[in-house]
């Protein structure tokens, strides 16, 4: 898709959940104020501002969903209202097909999906804008007699997201020069660094058997703790595209009211919490830099690891 059908596209979904008129506000009184005004006043949506990114955002697509995610945890520069909206873009995004996927994990393993499992399950369990995750059982063999019965999740990146990541950022730096120039709040919250620092994450993210390794490190290095648990990855299952790591369980941290039916101390989880963001950074200085709900559960189940509702957290 060209640079100009997508930037129309990308205006006309600003215009039709009227994000004109949100640049507007901030705007001080003149042309520029007065042209957007008018754009604004023909919107369809009357929707409460943080649902209309929120939905602006998910009809851009993938990479605009995870822009929204990385912004949902920046309470410091979002209203309330926004953060608690972009919140929900997490594991919404729909999934691609299951013959896409099997075909991935097939190619990249080099084997039929019945040969390395023994249940796979061809309903991804999570969706999100770079990959998804499938649940499976390892068959085992001669050379891992440890893979028998070990039940797995499985990350598979998305098809073709590399042009399309390409094509949006290259859009999000013409927007935010854009937003600087004609806003005031624009300018304060500097949105080409933001922007800038959103492109370096995608391209890390992009690269799975990275993420392994970081997996990897973070699981060493709190290999002796009670308060967090990083799932093992299964190494020569790993590929750029494809890794394959055991299946833990628990309750998303975003899912409160589930929490409080489990028993879990919200007071406690808190204090686990922070002491778990200090260790990372203040004596390791290596943290999970995505520490969305979505990507942090709760031991809260007895079996396992803890017989306990208050057991440890899980990093993914």
């Amino acid at each position: 898709m060209s640079r100009i059908i997508r930037l129309s596209i990308i205006f006309y979904t600003a215009w039709r959940f009227n994000l004109f008129g949100l640049i507007r506000d901030n705007l001080k009184p003149g042309v520029r104020r007065f042209i957007l005004g008018l754009i604004a006043s023909t919107s369809p949506s009357q929707l409460p501002r943080g649902e209309r990114i929120r939905l602006a955002l998910e009809a851009l697509g993938p990479i605009f969903v995870k822009f929204g995610q990385v912004l949902s945890t920046r309470r410091d520069l979002l209203p309330d209202d926004v953060s608690n909206e972009l919140a929900k873009l997490q594991d919404r995004v729909p999934p691609f097909s299951n013959e896409q996927s099997k075909a991935i994990i097939e190619k990249a393993l080099g084997h039929s999906i019945e040969v390395i499992f023994s249940s796979f399950d061809a309903t991804p369990v999570a969706s999100a804008s770079v990959a998804q995750v499938h649940f499976g059982v390892l068959r085992g063999n001669e050379t891992h007699p440890e893979w028998v019965d070990k039940e797995i999740a499985i990350k598979v990146l998305r098809p073709g997201i590399l042009p399309v990541i390409e094509s949006d950022l290259a859009l999000m730096h013409d927007l935010a020069r854009i937003i600087e120039k004609v806003s005031e709040d624009g300018r304060r919250l500097k949105p080409r660094e933001v922007v800038a620092e959103f492109d370096t994450y995608l391209h890390d993210e992009l690269d799975l058997m990275r993420e392994a390794a970081n997996a990897s490190q973070l699981r060493r290095n709190f290999a002796n703790s009670d308060k967090l648990m990083i799932p093992e990855m299964i190494w020569d299952l790993c590929h750029t595209n494809v890794i394959v790591m055991e299946r833990m369980y628990g309750i998303s941290i975003g899912k409160t009211q589930e929490l409080l039916a489990a028993g879990v101390d919200f007071k406690k989880l808190a204090i686990d919490g922070v002491e778990i963001f200090f260790t990372q950074v203040f004596e390791y200085g290596f943290f999970h830099a995505d520490m969305h709900p979505g990507n942090i559960f709760k031991w809260a189940i007895k079996i396992g690891f803890t017989n306990s509702t208050n057991g440890p957290f899980q990093f993914f």
